[in-house]
């Protein structure tokens, strides 16, 4: 059951804001791995028709490390919610090496759900899909919560993704593309995601390039233009149909914090608290969110 807990000092108080923490196997016991806790930060007394964020993590994140960017996005009128996922190891650890090009929608449309044929590195049970997680979350969060509106973001056990935001960092923006690819969603906001390619040459995955269920007008996404994959983002946004108003280039200093990774830049985006704006602007205000 999600267990109602206050805000701390990684972000600024607000009474008006509600935070719940739980454990994905306390959703639902079938998930035995990748158990860190998800993150559901909400408006009190907000409408039931509010659109919901999912954020899902890159590779070794956790929900915890977003929270901040997350309480921003509540108060812009979301109901937002970290979500824990089988995120190690990344798809561009493993896909480059693999001849075929279409490793990386492979490997994708694992994590989401289980299915198909998979990648070298990537086995999760369809329990730990991203969408069983992302049901079983939100049902637990519907019990634990009942007067909260989480429950309305389902249909049974499918996702009502017309009124979802999905986004997240490096592979859980990947991750995101990848859903809007197939479905309708409310909205899209990357950071720095994706970059799949394949070898020699670096070419982008032609899952990037290929139809979209969410038209472009929904589409907003960020990079830092010091972080080491920058040229491959633009080409990717472009190829993405993104329209270009919707990229915002980020280009703060590094935060002294922030300076052990071989690629700083890259995480930088969603935790240096320089960037609020930029983040209201990505995901805008949540009556504004297209239907």
């Amino acid at each position: 059951m999600a267990t109602l807990l206050p805000l701390g000092s990684t972000a600024r108080a607000d009474e008006r804001l509600v935070e719940h923490r739980f454990q994905p196997s306390a959703a639902d016991p079938a998930v035995k791995q990748f158990d860190d806790a998800n993150v559901a930060i909400a408006r009190r007394g907000l409408s039931a028709e509010a659109p919901l964020v999912v954020f899902l993590s890159g590779t070794g994140g956790k929900p915890e490390n977003v929270r901040g960017l997350l309480t921003v996005v509540a108060g812009q009128g979301y109901r937002t919610l970290g979500l824990s996922y089988d995120n190690v190891p990344a798809v561009v650890q493993v896909c480059p090496r693999v001849a075929d090009p279409d490793c990386s929608a492979n490997f994708r449309r694992m994590r989401l759900d289980g299915s198909g044929p998979g990648a070298p590195g990537v086995s999760n049970p369809a329990a730990e899909g991203i969408i069983a997680r992302l049901v079983s979350a939100l049902k637990a969060l519907d019990r634990g919560a009942p007067d909260e509106g989480w429950g309305s973001y389902l249909a049974g056990d499918t996702p009502r993704w017309d009124r979802i935001v999905v986004s997240g960092l490096s592979q859980g923006a990947g991750m995101a593309a990848y859903i809007a690819k197939s479905v309708k969603v409310r909205r899209v906001v990357l950071f720095s995601s994706p970059w799949d390619f394949t070898q020699p040459g670096r070419s982008l995955a032609p899952w990037i390039g290929g139809a979209s269920a969410t038209p472009p007008e929904r589409w907003f996404a960020e990079y830092h233009k010091r972080e080491l994959t920058a040229d491959l983002l633009a080409q990717s946004y472009r190829l993405l149909g993104i329209p270009p108003a919707q990229v915002l280039v980020f280009d703060r200093d590094l935060p002294a914090k922030d300076g052990g990774s071989p690629n700083p830049y890259h995480g930088s985006t969603v935790r240096d608290p320089g960037y609020v704006g930029q983040w209201r602007v990505l995901y805008g205000k949540a009556a504004d969110a297209p239907r």
